[in-house]
């Protein structure tokens, strides 16, 4: 790191990597490189965003704010949409017309970003994702408890969960949805949880039942 790095960009959670959530001071120290070196702080929360985690977006867990935020997946409620958020202190850089696509800002995702905002703000799924993430945690880190020499560990935040396994686990994708469940494995050993938002307890405790029983068996 120094003077010629113009910006550092990461996942505050990474996720296609396996569901790792950084040390408490992690971020922080970017931040302190980034401030030293005048780079600016990135983040891709185009997974991790959006209530995802319990909180609107991941790095509101560490309160070190970044001063480019990227965005998209959850942000359209299922239509296809991508947004990026700068600083205050970078908002001079951009005019109108500058950042153009063909179907940038187009009325049919904006109305769709709009309604699935709205609805996750009246529905707190934040603090849904929160509690039943908890839930599910608890559940995975008991499986864990139970096969020590199947699972090396659990990680994650709010509704992005990782089961990370002693061995390649791929063929336990097909296994659970033989079983009723669509799970996903995530580099080659990490079997990655991120449901949807709405998901019950009771559907997670059935899940739950399931991973059980196939991971006795792997």
């Amino acid at each position: 790191m120094d003077d010629d790095v113009c910006g550092v960009l990461l996942e505050p959670i990474q996720g296609e990597g396996g569901v790792y959530v950084p040390p408490a001071d992690y971020l922080a120290k970017v931040k302190e490189l980034c401030t030293k070196h005048d780079s600016l702080l990135i983040y891709d929360e185009v997974q991790t965003g959006f209530c995802r985690t319990g909180k609107w977006f991941a790095w509101m867990i560490s309160g070190v704010k970044p001063d480019i935020l990227t965005m998209a997946k959850a942000i359209g409620g299922g239509v296809p949409m991508g947004a990026f958020a700068v600083d205050e202190k970078l908002a001079h850089v951009f005019a109108p017309g500058d950042h153009g696509t063909t179907f940038g800002g187009n009325c049919l995702a904006c109305a769709a970003s709009y309604a699935a905002i709205s609805t996750m703000r009246a529905e707190g799924l934040d603090k849904v994702a929160a509690k039943t993430g908890a839930y599910f945690k608890q559940g995975l880190q008991e499986i864990a408890k139970a096969f020590p020499d199947k699972v090396k560990e659990v990680r994650g935040e709010g509704l992005i969960l990782g089961m990370e396994m002693t061995k390649p686990a791929g063929s336990l994708v097909k296994t659970a949805q033989d079983r009723g469940c669509i799970i996903n494995c995530t580099a080659g050993n990490v079997l990655r949880f991120v449901p949807p938002l709405i998901i019950t307890e009771a559907d997670i405790a059935k899940l739950l039942v399931v991973l059980k029983e196939i991971i006795k068996d792997f």
